[in-house]
């Protein structure tokens, strides 16, 4: 089975689509992103895992630079001094 996906309304995880489980299946649940980037932040870290994504396909970075890259992101959006 994939990953399921909640969202937390009144305090309680709501899945956002139903499930096979039989009622009362205890389930242990792992947070995925555990950080504090808002939702503009997390909007620019995708774009630029995009854009390095999109130049190692087209052989344009190699592997090594494109994970210094992505390693140098600050929460800005732009590389660390």
């Amino acid at each position: 089975m994939s990953a399921l996906r909640a969202k937390v309304r009144g305090g309680r995880l709501v899945l956002d689509e139903p499930t096979s489980f039989a009622e009362g299946t205890v389930l242990d649940l792992v947070v995925a992103h555990d950080d504090d980037l808002d939702d503009a932040e997390q909007a620019r870290l995708g774009e630029a895992l995009e854009a390095s994504l999109a130049s190692a396909r087209e052989g344009t970075i190699e592997a090594d630079e494109l994970l210094a890259e992505v390693a140098c992101l600050d929460r800005a959006g732009g590389p660390l001094p």
